[in-house]
């Protein structure tokens, strides 16, 4: 078996890290297993800038936070490479490309999302977006679900979230509180092989106020931009923005995917920012661009924006405003995470409570998961309250591309959009 090389004695520099790091960002599809794959191939094997390791712990230290791990993992290394500016370079340039784009998207999805061909685009690819989270569901619960309790801990999440409508913040505490409770049961169903305390550095007096001093300025960061575009704008929809995202930002346990139902739930039919087709087709451009997957956010926040801002700066600059500040507020918390625990991965990691607390929130996760797709099916394969068999026959096939002959997701989305503008033209010939 080949042995992965070791990290290179000698780091790039700065500005060569920085064009690596805007690269990764215009190439970053495949959501996070993708981008985790890509990470690893570029700077494990091929350049040498990480060690297998590090990137291993850096990467299981991820996961336990709330946020997108892929853009964490990033920042991570960025800072082993070149401390503060390397995480903040590294973990901004793998937002802002897909940030741009998604910001040119919500538009056209905002201002002619009507129009006849971009509505067939969004036809063919929302069916897809319901294939690949059954796809999601599968491979997370095949990893999370391996006894009885995990399933069955699952399945209560989902009958929570959907029938009984409990938010999702709740269902993540309830869960954790499960798997605290569990690490002290004699075979903890959540546990991971191995474990225990890993060495590091312990938290000691000096980390303590390092962290006191992180804590200052993350909420001065958010408090003095927040506080003038409130002041500026008004609360509604800013500072619902604000607060709303910046909620979200700290459970996103699971990644997107878990989150997105409670986004939709309160963008929809609390705050009335955009309608549940418009939500599909958001997550559908999510699922086509290059970035975390959570830069879903920024399309709502656009659509709030367009909606509820315009009286102050137009529907277009309200639009841009809002999905700027939503994609702020959502991706501060990500550096402050990993600034503050950067020092004590393997620590960390090492924490059995903490494994037995994610074991328990991913294996609730999957349930929430399951949720989203019944949430998507609803409106795609139902839209007039009776079944659209075009639409399913187009999400069973994306389906089974899927389980059969996994393809990239960005590729499979792009299919669904020819395969809706072919729909569309077909139509048009018949008429």
């Amino acid at each position: 078996m080949k042995q992965p090389a070791p990290a290179s004695q000698h780091p790039p520099g700065l500005a060569q890290a920085v064009g690596f790091w805007l690269k990764l960002g215009m190439i970053s599809f495949g959501g996070p297993a993708g981008q985790i794959a890509i990470l690893h191939t570029e700077l494990v094997e091929r350049r040498r800038w990480i060690a297998e390791g590090p990137f291993l712990h850096a990467l299981n230290f991820c996961m336990l936070l709330p946020g997108p791990e892929a853009q964490q993992l990033v920042t991570y290394i960025g800072w082993r490479l070149h401390g503060l500016a390397g995480a903040l370079t590294a973990g901004g340039l793998f937002v802002l490309p897909g940030a741009l784009v998604m910001a040119g998207l919500s538009w056209i999805a905002a201002a002619h999302g009507d129009w006849a061909p971009v509505a067939a685009v969004f036809y063919g690819i929302k069916p897809v977006v319901i294939a690949v989270i059954v796809h999601a569901v599968w491979r997370i619960g095949r990893r999370a679900l391996t006894g009885i309790v995990p399933a069955m801990l699952a399945g209560l999440a989902f009958v929570g979230i959907f029938v009984v409508g409990l938010p999702f913040p709740l269902i993540v505490a309830v869960a954790a509180l499960v798997g605290l409770g569990a690490h002290w049961l004699p075979r903890n169903p959540f546990a991971r092989p191995g474990g225990g305390e890993a060495p590091g550095p312990a938290l000691g007096t000096t980390g303590l106020l390092r962290l006191t001093r992180l804590g200052v300025v993350f909420v001065v960061l958010w408090i003095v931009p927040v506080g003038a575009i409130v002041l500026a704008l008004g609360a509604e929809p800013f500072g619902d923005i604000a607060t709303f995202f910046t909620k979200a930002a700290f459970v996103t346990f699971g990644g997107a995917y878990a989150v997105l139902p409670y986004v939709a739930e309160a963008a929809v039919y609390h705050f009335y920012w955009l309608g549940p087709a418009d939500m599909a087709n958001g997550l559908a451009l999510a699922e086509s661009t290059p970035g975390p997957l959570i830069l879903v956010t920024q399309f709502v926040g656009f659509f709030a924006g367009w909606t509820s801002g315009g009286a102050a700066l137009g529907q277009t600059m309200g639009g841009l405003v809002a999905a700027a500040l939503t994609t702020y507020v959502t991706f501060l918390p990500c550096f402050l995470f990993i600034l503050a625990g950067a020092p004590y991965v393997e620590r960390l990691y090492g924490n059995r409570l903490a494994v037995s607390a994610l074991g328990a929130i991913t294996a609730a996760v999957v349930g929430v998961i399951a949720n989203l797709g019944v949430f998507l099916a609803q409106i795609v394969l139902f839209p007039a309250g009776s079944l659209d068999p075009i639409a399913l026959a187009l999400g069973l096939a994306a389906a089974a591309i899927l389980f059969l002959r996994p393809l990239p997701v960005h590729w499979l989305v792009l299919a669904g959009a020819v395969a809706g503008l072919a729909l569309w033209s077909a139509d048009l010939a018949v008429a």
